[in-house]
């Protein structure tokens, strides 16, 4: 970094460029130590009570998941414009500080800011991992009346919004609807009617999905496999799980949870022990948890102290 002394010769117009540079690249790197040393240098310099500069380290520092040092900068802020509301509001949703993101979005439409294509999806989000369905309405009737009604990316957050509302119905309608679907639509209603284990839609819609020439992803399976857990159709959920490999798709651990959940549900715990052991990612916190439920659902004492002492070894392994 250059010196004070050399910087502060410059003049405004020249220096602000160098400033702008060295943000950006910190944003694409999340560079969050290397940020808070140029904010201090930009304080002490004065630099960074220019607007332009402002605007930069909120983006900066929400790109770093600093969302409480963008807000505060944000408020000092003269110049709120649409693109500043955006990141904000985005930055909460990404957080799942669903709260604060809805809260962003309400002071920029007090204040009367013009919403663009990028306002909305993350509000979305926020009303359905709230879950707000009232709100997700309205902001549904925004999409509309600003003209996004086309936009495949505002389209996929209102089925993804009213699908984890509980919504099923208006997420169909606005999913029949669209001119235009790819992977996050299809998977989109997919999940929506696997986490109520509606498995013959789900199998329905998988069916039409591959029919229409778009491969499923990581998340259709999950929303699938979700369906077959909560349904009880486990052999419909081996099926699936061992077609990924057809579609290319990478076994995750959200995968192995649904099915060590689907095969404990039944009684399977013995299967599930195995492919605990058997799959190449590492369990977590919740897919263990699954397994000792089903244990204790199906009294499986045995199977139950083996695991312990597995989760006892892996933790003394770990620290």
């Amino acid at each position: 970094m250059q010196s004070k002394h050399m910087i502060t010769k410059r003049t405004p117009e020249g220096i602000i460029p160098i400033f702008t540079t060295l943000l950006n690249s910190l944003t694409s790197t999340k560079n969050l130590p290397k940020l808070k040393q140029l904010h201090a240098f930009l304080i002490t310099t004065k630099f960074c009570r220019h607007n332009f500069i402002r605007a930069k380290l909120i983006t900066s520092y929400a790109s770093c998941n600093q969302l409480h040092q963008a807000s505060v900068i944000f408020s000092y802020t003269n110049h709120q414009s649409t693109f500043l509301y955006n990141t904000l509001i985005r930055g909460y949703a990404n957080v799942n500080q669903f709260a604060n993101s809805l809260a962003f979005f309400r002071e920029m439409v007090r204040a009367r800011k013009a919403l663009d294509r990028h306002t909305l999806p993350p509000v979305l989000k926020s009303c359905g991992g709230v879950p707000a369905l009232r709100v997700g309405r309205s902001v549904h009737g925004l999409v509309f009346r600003n003209g996004f009604d086309l936009d495949l990316v505002n389209l996929n957050a209102l089925v993804t919004m009213y699908a984890k509302c509980g919504d099923l119905v208006s997420a169909r309608n606005v999913f029949d609807e669209m001119y235009e679907r790819n992977v996050v639509s299809w998977s989109a209603m997919i999940s929506g009617y696997g986490l109520y284990g509606k498995c013959e839609e789900v199998f329905e819609l998988f069916d039409e999905m591959v029919s229409d020439g778009v491969e499923p992803d990581g998340v259709t399976f999950t929303g699938v496999l979700a369906a077959c857990s909560h349904g009880g159709e486990v052999d419909k959920g081996v099926e699936y799980f061992e077609m990924m490999g057809r579609f290319g798709v990478k076994v995750g651990l959200e995968h192995c949870t649904c099915m060590v959940d689907m095969l404990g549900r039944v009684g399977r715990v013995e299967e599930a022990e195995v492919m605990v052991e058997q799959m190449d990612v590492v369990p977590d916190e919740a897919l263990w948890g699954a397994l000792l439920a089903a244990c204790k659902t199906h009294g499986k004492v045995e199977v139950a102290e083996r695991l312990a002492e597995k989760i006892y070894a892996r933790r003394v392994t770990s620290s």
